[in-house]
């Protein structure tokens, strides 16, 4: 089949579902234009800061727009193109963007509340330090499998018959990375100045464009040739910087910043399927039990955030509320943020089928290197010179983990904060000071992380789709509650909710039974010195048996008391406040 029919097919239907069920869902639980948001009443510089409705958009979107929607959607293909493309409509429709909007708009609604303080008020003090525990695991795998994905971008060795070489693409990746680097800088720049002069409309976007274009002008005449260990200390330098920084001063510029380059990305890959218009080569359906494990629950964790995502809903809640000026931007930064990133999954998942080979086998590669070379393909074929075109599309892929990543290590701050915090705190222990203390916090949150990166993104990333699915599954109980009292439809989240939370719990046990099996065929056999050892054997299976574990022990406590506090909730009893 044309890859082309299909792009067009998944964007009218995405935009027909942005027009009709969005607005229905605004209109169903009331958007007022004239209401003062928390960024207005409670403007403070740092978190809660009035910004422009598209900028709020592109910070959203970049913030969610991360390796989910590429990797996913790929890796899922597996069980063919077809049904792949069916539930990032579905999911992404009636799933994911349902979960981003109602975060979003539950927040706005209560003083820009994160969703840990949303589940006190309407679930309880047990559910929400559950559920802080909860994120911060959930960040943790996040930071770890982000993480290690940017630094093997971004390497430029690799090791042939035991030899540490310097790989082909070396100029490349380190060009990218030395990018990057220059892209931080220029944001902090990029942020100061508009600070002080306060630019908007196309002045903004100029200036933006000039700060990408110096970036790529550094980085592809002085690129950085290191190995996976050094980019990977960089990654995490970089990401508590991200974490303890004011907003405006590096993550809102460069998350404006990105949007150009994943618009560029988009655009790409749009017109040059437009013209190419390749064959998608990937079978339709494959089987339903294959390499990665059966269709249910299998294909809906792998996907991820290309359908649905409780990562966004932290997103949403946890920095987006705090920033939106006016009520009416609501929708098109929930709503419109998720929808536009299941076109950019349905992108990768045809990108990857022109890639495959006419008998359908998948082209080689990690899921990044087959998006990366495909879109760079593209524009080679417009003049595009190979090495400008190859070095943005790694940047590209490789910003698309960087701007989840610095999303995710702020959120996983503030739930390591909020787990430890009183209401006095001026008054507390010197050890609860210290465990809440911004720089410790994120200190403490970035090395759970680094610790995990030691599994590989491979291996973590069925264990983060689960978690991440459990979480929209908790999000959205916490939203049920909060219609609920507020006296709004809360009929429409029950079909995702119930499937949310068959597909997680089957996923986390399979994935615990799978470690168990791990372990024990580890200790059953006689391990060649000098090629593991049972410390590798625990932080590749151990550590996942144990978060598997505590993920399913709080996911389902937090369910439990979620139902119990629905079950006692009153219909409308805070209407008059809402």
């Amino acid at each position: 089949m044309n890859t082309l029919v299909i792009v067009l097919l998944a964007a009218v239907v995405l935009f027909a579902a942005y027009v009709l069920y969005g607005r229905w869902l605004a209109k169903k639980w009331g958007i007022d234009p004239a209401a003062k948001t928390p960024a207005v009443r409670k403007n403070d510089g740092k978190d809660y800061v009035p910004t422009n409705g598209w900028t709020v958009f592109s910070h959203q979107f970049s913030s969610i727009a991360g390796a989910g929607p590429v990797t996913g959607a790929i890796q899922a293909a597996a069980f063919g193109w077809v049904p792949v493309l069916l539930w990032v409509l579905i999911g992404g429709i009636f799933f994911g963007a349902v979960t981003d909007f109602g975060a979003l708009y539950a927040s706005v609604k209560n003083e820009g509340k994160s969703m840990g303080m949303l589940i006190e008020k309407y679930i309880g003090k047990l559910g929400r330090k559950l559920f802080l525990l909860f994120c911060w695991l959930f960040c943790g795998i996040v930071i770890a499998a982000f993480a290690d994905m940017v630094a093997g971008t971004f390497n430029a060795y690799t090791v042939v018959d035991g030899v540490t070489q310097l790989a082909e693409a070396a100029q490349t990746n380190g060009a990218a990375g030395m990018v990057s680097i220059m892209f931080m800088v220029f944001a902090v720049v990029f942020g100061l100045v508009q600070k002080k002069w306060n630019l908007s409309g196309w002045k903004e976007a100029v200036l933006g464009v000039l700060f990408i274009a110096a970036s790529f002008a550094v980085g592809m005449n002085c690129p950085l040739i290191y190995g996976k260990s050094t980019w990977s200390y960089i990654t995490f330098v970089y990401i508590f910087f991200a974490a303890v920084l004011p907003m405006w001063l590096l993550k809102q510029p460069r998350d404006y910043m990105t949007t150009f380059m994943f618009i560029g990305m988009i655009a790409g890959a749009v017109v040059g399927l437009l013209v190419a218009h390749p064959t998608m080569n990937l079978p339709a359906f494959t089987s339903f039990n294959t390499s990665l494990g059966s269709m249910f629950p299998i294909l809906f964790v792998t996907v991820a955030c290309g359908a649905v995502s409780g990562f966004h809903s932290l997103v949403s809640s946890g920095t987006s509320s705090k920033t939106v000026e006016n009520e009416k931007d609501m929708l098109k930064v929930g709503y419109g943020a998720m929808v536009l990133e299941s076109l950019l999954a349905v992108l990768a998942l045809c990108v990857a089928g022109a890639a495959a080979a006419a008998d359908g086998t998948p082209a080689a590669g990690t899921p990044f290197q087959i998006f990366s070379r495909g879109v760079a393909g593209f524009f080679e074929m417009f003049g595009v010179p190979s090495y400008a075109a190859t070095v943005f599309m790694t940047m590209c892929v490789s910003a698309l983990a960087l701007t989840s990543l610095d999303a995710v290590a702020r959120i996983g701050r503030m739930s390591f904060q909020e787990l430890f915090s009183v209401d006095d705190m001026a008054h507390a222990e010197p050890w609860r000071k210290l465990l809440c203390n911004t720089y410790f916090s994120t200190a403490l949150t970035l090395a759970f992380g680094f610790l995990l990166t030691q599994i590989g993104y491979a291996n973590i990333w069925p264990l983060f789709g689960s978690a991440n699915q459990l979480l929209s599954a908790l999000v959205l109980i916490t939203l049920c509650v909060f219609l609920k009292v507020t006296g709004r439809s809360n009929k429409m989240l029950f079909p995702p909710l119930i499937i949310m939370l068959c597909v997680t719990f089957t996923a986390l046990v399979q994935r615990l039974l799978a470690m168990v099996k791990a372990i024990q065929a580890a200790a059953s056999t006689t391990i060649p010195a000098g090629e593991t050892t049972w410390g590798a054997v625990f932080i590749a299976n151990g550590l996942q048996l144990i978060i598997a574990v505590l993920l399913i022990v709080l996911g389902l406590t937090i369910v439990v008391n979620a139902l119990k506090s629905y079950a006692k909730s009153e219909s409308g009893s805070e209407k008059a406040k809402a």
